[in-house]
């Protein structure tokens, strides 16, 4: 864990397991995740990174079928504490899923709608919020004279970064992003790796991703996971140029898929 010695903690997961319905998908990680930096979760399909990504914001508590042992904290706090109010960790923890899914409303409605949940109405200050969030989301001058046109009228790269928008918009302290741009075209995907890249001096980002050349690209840390385990984690330099485990190197060279 030298890596980590001098980088304060977002997450600290301890001895974390989860299974479906019996069936293991996480067998005991624990590691730290650095706060206001990127951290990367790679591996083949099936692995758990994309598990471990949504425990981090409770989205398996949607499945009775998921059995939990083992901690994880947030800023100190267990998330799985009788009195947390799950809602506020989901605005504190957002998350971004592989296909951009916007809402059937206009782009400043997709933006405003969680402030509205939590009860603003103010015009000037959903206004203000709603033009910070797309200009965070590097969005702002590709919309500004199409607020109140439909988000489904956006290209697909532009809806993407609209959801980032949308999560935005609410002040998460975390961004959870699972394969963000693997539905997007190159140059699409180039935005939102410069978005990414862009929001880790005053977020916690998280991403799973498929593609080495972009765990490489953007992430500051790399853990690699294999059949629920967590293989070996590392700065992204370190892990790429000279992994410590052999199933690392032939992982991330293709000599196993």
């Amino acid at each position: 864990m030298a890596d980590f010695a001098d980088q304060a903690s977002c997450f600290a997961i301890d001895g974390l397991s989860l299974d479906y319905a019996g069936k293991p998908a996480l067998r005991g990680l624990t590691l730290r995740i650095p706060r206001q930096r990127v951290t990367a979760f790679i591996g083949p399909s099936g692995c758990g990174k994309s598990t471990l990504l949504r425990a981090l914001n409770r989205l398996h508590d949607l499945n009775d079928e998921v059995g939990r042992q083992g901690r994880i904290h947030l800023e100190g706090a267990d998330i799985h504490a009788d009195d947390v109010d799950v809602a506020e960790l989901r605005r504190r923890v957002g998350m971004v899923f592989q296909a951009p899914n916007p809402f059937p409303m206009s782009v400043y409605d997709n933006v405003a709608f969680g402030l509205r949940l939590q009860g603003v109405k103010r015009k000037r200050v959903l206004d203000e919020a709603v033009e910070s969030a797309l200009v965070s989301a590097a969005l702002w001058d590709e919309v500004k004279d199409r607020l109140h046109g439909s988000a489904w009228a956006l290209s697909g790269g532009q809806q993407q970064r609209l959801v980032i928008a949308r999560t935005l918009a609410v002040q998460p302290e975390v961004l959870l992003l699972d394969e963000p741009a693997s539905a997007l075209d190159p140059i699409s995907t180039l935005k939102v790796e410069e978005l990414i890249r862009g929001l880790k001096s005053r977020l916690t980002l998280v991403l799973v991703t498929h593609n080495m050349q972009q765990a490489a690209r953007v992430s500051d840390y790399t853990a690699f996971l294999q059949a629920g385990e967590l293989v070996e984690y590392a700065a992204t330099d370190r892990l790429f140029t000279n992994p410590r485990l052999a199933r690392t190197e032939n992982y991330i060279t293709g000599r196993m898929s």
